[in-house]
């Protein structure tokens, strides 16, 4: 679960007062906006002072390995004179110092995430490459994936898909925590602490090897905390967890998160980024986007499309769901205010079954649904009957099974000010048994 954060900064805020006062324009095809475009791994594309650093950074990796000083030897370890091997250096399953010839320019990518959260210092790097070593040695990192930490604590945070540049997606649920037998279990002890710790970093770890990395590849995880229902500021047990986490997963996993989305946040919560500021540097914080609850899917659909997104938070994806990647993808339409806007599906066998998904971002419109035959002399059948839609209101998922061709017509009225953001899907079956 990724822990609280500081406050936005400036650009991302002006971002989403942007969005809130213009909306979005009308599209056939949801607006795919990245998430985070990923910095430079290819080192031709470098800057001669980024290749140089690069350069140093390895020349002094080489020199401790060769020098058997950089891990800290333990009482009855054996000195051997050389670190280990050059292929035994590694880190997240990346050699650090791969045999010349049998290099995919892996160790390149995971040094310059050291290198750039040091502003390509290289002796700042080196001793933060240093220390992560130290720590994974001590605390037995490599192998936190094969351990049963806390299964307890599953559902305050799991991965599910992707985001539009395809980095994994770690949803993190803070409200499970405002259970107090939970809260308790979880942080009732300095034991217990060390516990969540640790199921922290095996969530992380978990993360990356979802990762590609190498020059090219998805090098990073975009993180979303929900915070809905989430325990106050007085749990003083939580800020310490808190606080030791930030420092734990900022000191020891650099450049491994392309963005922190906060949703459903709490007026309370801003209260506590001025507490953890001060132990986040300036480039961590540009990475964090906050929602407030009525923006949620707004936000999201900003880094997520549509079918990736959990319908919890306003999105198409459910469990065992019928769509698949084959299927059609999601459409938009844009609804301006005082206006109708209507969507077609058509059946035109005999004996077809048609499924939809709709969600109106912010909703308050009216909303309807009909079947529409071919034939003129035919009735209209009203499919689901007007209704108004409020603000919280879900995505909704109808079905229809035709006896004479024609189409289904989805109609959204618009009657408030404010521009809306129609997304659907929908796909047709001769055998509605396949439903």
């Amino acid at each position: 679960m990724m822990i609280p954060q500081a406050p936005i900064d400036k650009k991302t805020e002006t971002e989403e007062q942007k969005e809130s006062a213009g909306g979005s324009p009308s599209l056939n095809v949801v607006e795919k906006c990245p998430s985070f475009k990923e910095e430079i791994n290819f080192t031709s594309d470098l800057k001669a002072s980024e290749r140089k650093a690069l350069s140093e950074l390895k020349s002094r990796l080489e020199e401790a390995v060769l020098g058997n000083s950089l891990l800290r030897k333990e009482e009855g370890e054996e000195n051997t004179g050389e670190e280990a091997g050059y292929g035994e250096i590694s880190l997240w399953g990346v050699p650090l110092l791969p045999k010349k010839g049998s290099s995919d320019g892996g160790a390149d990518v995971v040094l310059l995430k050291f290198l750039r959260a040091r502003d390509f210092k290289v002796a700042e790097a080196f001793e933060m490459l240093k220390r992560t070593l130290q720590w994974r040695k001590d605390f037995k990192i490599d192998a936190i994936l094969d351990e049963e930490v806390a299964v307890e604590l599953d559902p305050a945070a799991y991965m599910d898909g992707a985001d539009r540049e395809g980095h994994p997606v770690c949803y993190n649920i803070y409200g499970v925590f405002g259970d107090e037998e939970m809260y308790q279990r979880t942080f009732g002890s300095e034991e217990k602490k060390e516990r969540f710790l640790r199921w922290r970093v095996q969530l992380m770890e978990r993360g990356i090897s979802k990762l590609d990395l190498r020059p090219g590849g998805v090098l990073s995880l975009l993180q979303v905390n929900d915070l809905r229902n989430s325990p106050g500021p007085t749990k003083k047990n939580l800020r310490s967890a808190t606080k030791q986490a930030v420092n734990l997963l900022q000191d020891n996993y650099p450049e491994l998160v392309a963005r922190n989305i906060f949703i459903n946040v709490p007026f309370w919560y801003y209260a506590i980024h001025s507490l953890l500021s001060p132990f986040l540097t300036q480039r961590t914080k540009s990475k964090f986007v906050f929602a407030r609850p009525a923006r949620v899917t707004e936000t999201l659909l900003r880094y997520i499309s549509a079918e990736q997104i959990p319908i919890q938070y306003g999105g198409f994806k459910r469990e065992n769901d019928e769509f698949s990647s084959h299927d059609n993808g999601v459409s938009e339409v844009s609804v301006k205010p005082g206006s109708t806007e209507t969507i077609e599906i058509p059946m035109e066998e005999i004996g077809s079954t048609a499924v939809w998904d709709l969600t109106v971002v912010g909703w308050e419109v009216n909303y309807r649904e009909e079947f529409v035959p071919a034939d003129e002399g035919s009735y209209t059948i009203i499919v689901q009957k007007g209704k108004w839609m409020n603000a919280q209101e879900g995505p909704l998922r109808n079905t229809f099974q035709n006896s004479e061709p024609g189409k289904v017509v989805l109609n959204v009225e618009n009657i408030s000010g404010n521009k809306r953001r129609a997304l659907y899907r929908y796909k047709t079956n001769k055998n509605c048994s396949s439903f």
